[in-house]
C-alpha cells in the first residue's frame, strides 16, 4: 500500500517518519522540499505537487498549519482532489475548526472520495515517539481501514461520531490547553508579585488539583526562560483559540476567557514570540512586572 503525506513540519515528519518505520511506503510532498530530504534519505519518493502524489497513492494524509494551507493543498492548482481516485481516502490530521473540515469532507464527497478528519493531541516528543492521541470523525469503515496506519503513529485512537467530530474535539482540548496555559502563567505572576520564589509556587502547584497536569512539562522552560526550540509554537495555539472563537460564533455560544486568553497570546506574539513554544505566555506576563524571564528575583529597573 502506497501512503501520501503532505505537510512535514514539527508533527508532520515524525509522523511521516513512523509510518515508514511501520513499513509503509511513503511518498511525501511540502512546500519547501529540504523538509523532506531526511524522509527521502530512507527511502520515502517525492511528489512535485498534491495532485502528482495523489495520483500514486491509496490513503493520503494532511498535516498542515490552518485552514487555508488545507484548503490550497485540497482545492488549488494542482490539488488532492484534482488527482485522487474515486474512493481513496484523504485523512486531513491539521488542527481546523470544525465547520471548515466539514466544508472538506463535502469536497471530498464531491469528488468520490473518502475523508477522515483525525487531528491529533501530542507535541514533537509524542509525535517522534508514535504515542500521539488521534481525534476521528467519519465513518467507522473508513476508520478501520487507516487504522493500522494510525496505530504507528499514535497509542491512542478515539471516534468521535460522524465528519467533523474529530475537529470538534480537538477544538476543545486546545481551548482547554490555551487558556489553561495562560491562567497558570497568571497566577505565577501574581505569586511572585507577593514575593514567592518560582521553586515553591511550582512545589505547590504541580500535582495538586489547580493546575492542568501538562504544564508540569513546562516547569523547565520556566525557571530556565529558554522557550526555543518549540514544542508546539505559540503562534498556532492563538491560531486553535481563534478557530475556538470562531467555532463559538458559529454554534451561537459565548466563550469570554478564551476570546481573551486568545488576545494574551496575539500580543505575545507582536513581542517576538510567535516561535517560541506557547509556555512563553509566562514570559510576556511577567515581564510588565518586572520580573527576569527564569529567576525569582527583579530586573534592576523593577518598581
Amino acid at each position: 500500500m502506497k501512503i501520501g503525506f503532505i505537510g512535514l513540519g514539527i508533527m508532520g515528519s515524525r509522523m511521516a517518519a513512523n509510518l515508514q518505520k511501520g513499513g509503509y511506503s511513503l511518498i511525501a510532498y511540502n512546500r519547501t522540499r529540504e523538509k523532506a530530504e531526511q524522509l527521502l534519505s530512507r527511502g520515502a519518493a517525492w511528489a512535485d505537487s498534491p495532485a502528482k502524489l495523489a495520483t500514486q497513492v491509496e490513503i493520503i494524509f494532511t498535516m498542515l498549519a490552518h485552514p487555508d494551507a488545507v484548503k490550497a493543498a485540497a482545492l488549488g492548482k494542482d490539488g488532492i482532489l484534482s488527482g485522487l481516485a474515486a474512493g481513496r481516502l484523504w485523512v486531513d490530521c491539521s488542527t481546523v475548526n470544525p465547520s471548515f473540515s466539514m466544508e472538506m469532507a463535502a469536497q471530498a464527497r464531491a469528488h468520490g472520495v473518502r475523508f477522515l478528519d483525525a487531528p491529533v493531541t501530542g507535541s514533537k516528543e509524542p509525535a517522534a515517539l508514535g504515542k500521539l492521541t488521534f481525534w476521528v470523525g467519519g465513518e467507522h469503515a473508513d476508520l478501520e481501514t487507516c487504522r493500522p496506519l494510525l496505530e504507528c503513529m499514535g497509542n491512542r485512537i478515539v471516534h468521535g461520531g460522524r465528519q467533523g467530530m474529530g475537529a470538534s474535539l480537538k477544538m476543545v482540548m486546545n481551548q482547554l490547553l490555551g487558556t489553561s496555559m495562560a491562567a497558570f502563567a497568571e497566577a505565577l505572576v501574581l505569586g511572585r508579585s507577593l514575593g514567592l520564589p518560582l521553586e515553591i509556587l511550582f512545589e505547590a502547584l504541580l500535582g495538586g488539583p489547580a493546575a492542568a497536569p501538562f504544564v508540569a512539562a513546562k516547569r523547565a522552560r520556566i525557571e530556565t526562560g529558554n522557550f526555543e526550540d518549540a514544542d508546539f509554537p505559540l503562534r498556532w495555539l492563538q491560531k486553535d483559540l481563534h478557530l475556538a472563537s470562531v467555532s463559538a460564533y458559529e454554534t451561537g455560544v459565548s466563550m469570554p476567557l478564551t476570546n481573551v486568553a486568545k488576545e494574551i497570546y496575539r500580543f505575545a506574539m507582536r513581542e517576538g514570540n510567535g516561535d517560541k513554544d506557547f509556555s512563553a505566555v509566562y514570559h510576556f506576563l511577567a515581564r510588565d512586572y518586572g520580573f527576569k524571564p527564569g529567576g525569582d528575583g527583579h530586573s534592576d529597573d523593577a518598581h
